[in-house]
């Protein structure tokens, strides 16, 4: 008899292991592993139908049918994922695949010496110029750098000098900084040398007072942190999608810990270049996490459609909530798990703030927690 395969990496599997030799994924995830990723045939997992069923039974008036439209693998579809507006998702930062995490400009550079008035005025124009290219509004300057050269101010050009400088520096300081977040970022799955040897050089220059070529060096990092995050953009997303899920479970009191080892391996393959692999295990590794977090959430789903119920029995408008279920149940029919999750949230956040309105102010039981209604004016 064949040894079985890990659904996550196609590893062989010898019979009686605990876990897949190559990506560490729990063997007792294999199954719901290949039916979640649409492996399996069926019209449609279980948890597709559940939720569309809960759906229904709170929103009479358009049920949802888990047959309106085909199942469909994960990895049969493009990459899809929403925008993430979730920060208490987001886990603590990991020591990064791609290097050491930068750190940020300490302090302003120090003021250059005293220029010669021809010198001065030369500074001058080039922090005009650095501050066109950061977008600044340099109007006041701009006015009195004109009213200083009609009667030949050196004294006043000399101040302006030293405030602009000051001005342009934090400005740098700035852009630095969202340079730098986003470098950090992209470290954590794959190398970003080429901005390193930039981001150090702007440092150099910085400290030195060169601000034109530190103005230089971060339209270079711009550039090329912009190249590898459209070339690795799919492998960020998975990543994401990921440890969204992870947090998920954690949040409702489980442990993801049995299915994060596709995680950890598709990070590694990307750290080495290996693209295609890493995407196609990070793909099964939210797979794997949603499996974990299935019962959990379908669990709470349960208890969010009592409180629908009730709040719309006592009148409370609850169609916003309804627009986020129904989304849950289209994107969990498309294996979109990341998109199901957002919208969760939201709808979770809905019925969590949401109380019962009643007409003296008394405490109101709803879903088993006591909510204090507040009397109309």
């Amino acid at each position: 008899m064949e040894s079985p395969r890990c659904p996550a990496c196609g590893a062989l599997v010898a019979s009686g292991e605990s876990e897949c030799p190559s990506c560490h994924l729990a063997a007792d995830l294999f199954q719901p592993v290949r039916e979640a990723a649409g492996d399996v045939a069926a019209a449609d997992p279980a948890y597709v139908r559940t939720v569309a069923e809960l759906l229904a039974t709170v929103d009479l008036s358009q049920p949802v049918s888990p047959a309106a439209e085909p199942a469909r693998g994960l990895l049969s579809r493009p990459p899809r994922f929403p925008a993430l507006g979730v920060a208490e998702a987001a886990p603590p930062p990991k020591v990064p695949a791609g290097g050491e995490l930068l750190s940020p400009l300490r302090n302003l550079p120090a003021l250059p010496a005293p220029p010669t008035a021809v010198e001065m005025r030369r500074r001058i124009e080039e922090y005009f110029a650095i501050g066109r290219r950061l977008g600044l509004d340099f109007t006041d300057f701009e006015a009195r750098a004109n009213a200083a050269r009609l009667v030949d101010d050196t004294a006043s050009m000399e101040v302006l000098s030293r405030e602009m400088f000051v001005h342009v520096s934090s400005a740098l300081a700035e852009e630095y900084e969202s340079a730098l977040a986003r470098r950090n970022e992209l470290a954590q799955l794959v190398r970003t040398g080429s901005a390193d040897v930039e981001l150090a050089a702007i440092q150099r220059a910085v400290a030195t007072g060169d601000l034109v070529g530190a103005q230089r060096r971060l339209a270079h990092v711009r550039d090329e942190l912009g190249r590898v995050e459209e070339e690795w953009q799919v492998g960020r997303i998975l990543v994401t999608e990921c440890e969204l899920l992870a947090a998920t479970v954690r949040e409702l009191g489980g442990d993801p810990t049995p299915a994060l080892g596709p995680l950890e391996e598709g990070r590694r393959l990307i750290a080495r270049g290996q693209r295609k692999a890493g995407e196609d295990l990070l793909a099964r590794a939210a797979v794997a996490v949603w499996t974990v977090l299935q019962p959990r959430f379908l669990e709470d789903l349960h208890r969010m459609r009592d409180r629908l119920s009730e709040f719309r029995g006592s009148g409370v408008e609850v169609a916003p909530a309804l627009a986020e279920l129904r989304i849950v149940a289209v994107a969990l029919r498309e294996r979109n798990f990341a998109e199901a999750i957002v919208a969760y949230r939201r709808l979770r956040a809905f019925v969590d703030r949401t109380s019962v309105p009643g007409d003296d102010g008394t405490t109101v039981p709803v879903g088993g927690i006591e909510l204090r209604s507040v009397p109309p004016a």
